[in-house]
């Protein structure tokens, strides 16, 4: 209930910043006569980006023998977990997730949640790649900054901590002895430490797929075209506000909008969502109203599709938002 009307009072605070100066009788009149054909293409070409993540996601999440689980259990548990992001605030969709893979396919929890701890290592070093790709070709200023800091030192902050923490997995991955043994020896023996113990299990198996070469490479490849797709969504989309961006632009675009809504505030990421956008087609001169009107049709427009499928795979399967209090933490 508190997290409830925290996540809607920061909501509002941040639609209230996008949309400060706007006329919001023009955004309206903007979003009537904007050309719906773009803006479903981009919808489409968004939608997409679920079952890719599944794909990759069988190729980190793996059984007790290495091979790969069933794809409708995941895909069931990956539409109710981005609903639920939708939905709920603070990233909670990423707990129900993979409270739904443990429920339906049978998977250790540690493991699950190892797992999407890697997926979004890869997702930061894939988006901070493709930023700097847009940052050379955008024609930006190498010194742009958003909300006074700069967007490339900003990166190159992202970049090392994505790079530090795949390090970091990948040697706990490659020695669990010993870092079993460090937790032993920092921490009293009891409850905290018998979990974390249990969670190195369970990351160990969970990222047991960075040990093959050709497991790591798909997962690199499918995170690239993941958010290459995601990117040019946006950019497909810009066509239906006629504004003149090209590719370059939307990577960028994308880099701003994955930062600002890194950390998860509100259901759905509304005002984030809105408010990165605005700041990022600042960049360019473009008018808040018109990049108002954009990031209100294109967020809305994309937020259809993957809750509806959540919805149909939550009535499907016998996952439920309620059970989540007793997800189990082994």
């Amino acid at each position: 209930m508190v997290a409830g009307v925290i996540g809607a009072a920061v909501a509002i605070a941040l639609l209230l910043w996008a949309l400060r100066g706007v006329h919001i009788g023009e955004v309206l009149r903007q979003i009537r006569q904007s050309d719906p054909w773009p803006l479903a293409l981009g919808v489409v070409l968004a939608s997409i980006t679920f079952p890719i993540r599944l794909v990759r996601w069988r190729l980190l999440l793996r059984d007790e023998a290495g091979g790969p689980l069933k794809a409708w259990p995941l895909w069931h548990a990956t539409a109710i977990g981005f609903m639920a992001n939708n939905v709920l605030p603070f990233r909670a969709g990423e707990l129900v997730r993979v409270f739904a893979a443990t429920r339906l396919s049978g998977v250790r929890f540690t493991a699950a949640m190892s797992s999407v701890a890697v997926e979004r290592i890869f997702d930061g070093l894939a988006i901070i790649g493709l930023l700097g790709v847009g940052l050379l070709t955008s024609g930006l200023p190498a010194g742009v900054r958003v909300g006074g800091v700069s967007l490339a030192r900003g990166a190159q902050v992202a970049g090392i901590m994505s790079l530090a923490a795949l390090t970091l997995a990948i040697a706990m991955v490659a020695f669990p002895d010993a870092a079993e043994r460090m937790v032993r020896r920092v921490l009293p023996g009891g409850r905290l430490t018998e979990r974390l113990v249990a969670l190195i299990g369970g990351i160990r198996h969970g990222l047991a797929s960075l040990r093959s070469p050709a497991l790591l490479l798909g997962v690199i490849a499918w995170s690239l075209a993941l958010w290459l797709l995601n990117a040019l969504a946006m950019w497909v989309s810009f066509a239906a506000f006629d504004i003149p961006l090209g590719v370059g632009g939307a990577l960028v675009l994308q880099g701003v909008l994955v930062l600002g809504i890194s950390v998860q505030l509100t259901p759905g990421f509304i005002g984030q969502f809105e408010a990165a956008i605005v700041a990022a087609l600042g960049l360019y001169g473009i008018s808040n109203d018109l990049a108002s009107s954009y990031a209100i049709a294109y967020h809305g427009a994309t937020f259809i599709p993957i809750t509806l499928a959540g919805a149909w795979s939550l009535a499907r399967t016998p996952v439920a938002l309620s059970d989540l209090r007793g997800a189990p933490s082994r």
